[in-house]
């Protein structure tokens, strides 16, 4: 299901017509535009699956293997949820992700879901400590506002080695108060998906919001940014292309990998005709 010209319209209309504020620290920046995620599984060949005049969206890949919903009407915090159905030799898995976990954070998890699998490990606790995160223990980091924290339990549990992220409120003699948002993904995800989500979320650049758009907290630091409204437009146009492009090359290698079809082969296959 390509983006049309249609929707990158509106996402063009809604951009163009607003000033840009960098807003930072990323985990505090606010939900942004959805559709930094919703049109990149698009332009990967991920089809809609739910009502069109329904406020809520599910996406599934081409080979059905993975879904992604977004539901605002949600009884729960999670708005977001990310799954992969077992295959005969990988496990599924499950994640989720709150209300207020900036799109553009998200979207870099999606984009290295629908990417070629890298061949080198990837430790995300090393991610956020090269970002300037501080390790608190093997399994947990906190950013350096002391609001954001990832933890990976140890304990036993059915969940004992999940992934957990949680922004909270700074708490009255306590590390943590109330929630702002929270990600949790089962031990079962690919662990380079995880680490695209966290060096997203550590990245030191400013993610952009309109004038009016109400960060997830107060303490966000926000001033005008350098970028157009146009530059903004596209880089996402641009990014866009670049996934097209991608699963383009995936498919034809895919094509390329097939055992050619031999006159040979195709006589053996042939089923015979009844007389």
């Amino acid at each position: 299901m390509p983006v049309n010209e249609r929707q990158l319209a509106a996402f063009t209309y809604k951009h163009a017509t607003q000033i840009p504020f960098d807003t930072s620290p990323r985990h505090l920046a606010g939900p942004g535009d959805a559709r930094h995620v919703t049109h990149g599984l698009a332009a990967a060949g991920w089809t809609c699956t739910s009502d069109p005049l329904s406020p809520e969206i599910v996406l599934r890949s081409p080979d059905h293997r993975y879904s992604m919903q977004f539901d605002p009407q949600s009884a729960t915090s999670a708005w977001w949820r990310l799954q992969a159905q077992p295959t005969r030799t990988e496990r599924g898995w499950y994640a989720e992700f709150g209300e207020l976990v900036p799109a553009e954070t998200l979207c870099r998890l999606t984009d290295a879901l629908i990417a070629p699998t890298p061949t080198e490990h990837v430790d995300p606790f090393q991610v956020l400590e090269s970002a300037g995160w501080i390790l608190e223990s093997a399994t947990a980091a906190r950013s350096p506002d002391g609001m954001c924290h990832v933890h990976r339990p140890t304990d036993e549990g059915v969940w004992r080695s999940s992934w957990r992220v949680e922004t909270c409120q700074p708490g009255y003699e306590t590390p943590m108060g109330p929630r702002i948002w929270h990600a949790f993904v089962d031990e079962s995800m690919p662990e380079h998906l995880v680490g695209a989500f966290a060096a997203a979320l550590a990245d030191p650049a400013p993610l952009q919001r309109a004038m009016y758009d109400r960060p997830a907290h107060y303490s966000a630091v926000q001033s005008r940014s350098l970028l157009t409204p146009e530059a903004v437009v596209a880089a996402h146009s641009t990014r866009l292309e670049a996934i097209r492009a991608q699963t383009r090359a995936a498919r034809r290698q895919q094509r390329a990998a097939q055992p050619a079809v031999t006159p040979a082969t195709a006589r053996a296959v042939r089923p015979a005709v009844r007389r």
